[in-house]
């Protein structure tokens, strides 16, 4: 009787191949590559910009909680897509159910904006006074 095994043998090879692939391609990029030393090549890279100042600008606790409305937002925004994708299964009720739940949420968005904690940031005129003093004191 013999056994079903299976060979082992193709699974060494493939390992090998990507193993000798990858050395191949790092090889060649450090013997190819360009090599200079430029202004920037040393610095932070941020979005292709040359970084100007320092970064020690605190968010308010405020810019947290719009991360958390928007994870919440849309969250619900997938909700009302799954919804969308059964109208027609669900009927009136369905419909009903998520008119009461789009309710609820500009309810509570009408309350975020009145009590204000949809603004977080600082008016720009501050965030210009404390850019200002940061270069000052590093000259």
């Amino acid at each position: 009787m013999q056994s079903a095994s299976t060979p082992l043998w193709p699974l060494v090879v493939y390992t090998l191949a990507v193993l000798a692939l990858v050395a191949i391609m790092i090889g060649l990029s450090y013997l190819l590559g360009q090599r200079h030393k430029e202004r920037a090549t040393g610095e932070y890279y941020e979005s292709g910009i040359v970084h100007t100042g320092t970064a020690q600008i605190r968010f308010t606790a405020h810019y947290y909680l719009i991360a958390l409305f928007f994870i919440i937002f849309d969250l619900e925004a997938a909700f009302i897509i799954s919804w969308a994708i059964a109208f027609k299964d669900l009927g009136w009720t369905g419909f009903a159910g998520i008119a009461v739940f789009i309710g609820i949420l500009l309810i509570v968005l009408i309350y975020e904006w009145r009590i204000g904690a949809l603004n977080y940031a600082a008016n720009g005129k501050t965030i210009i006074k404390r850019m200002q003093k940061i270069k000052q004191g590093e000259q």
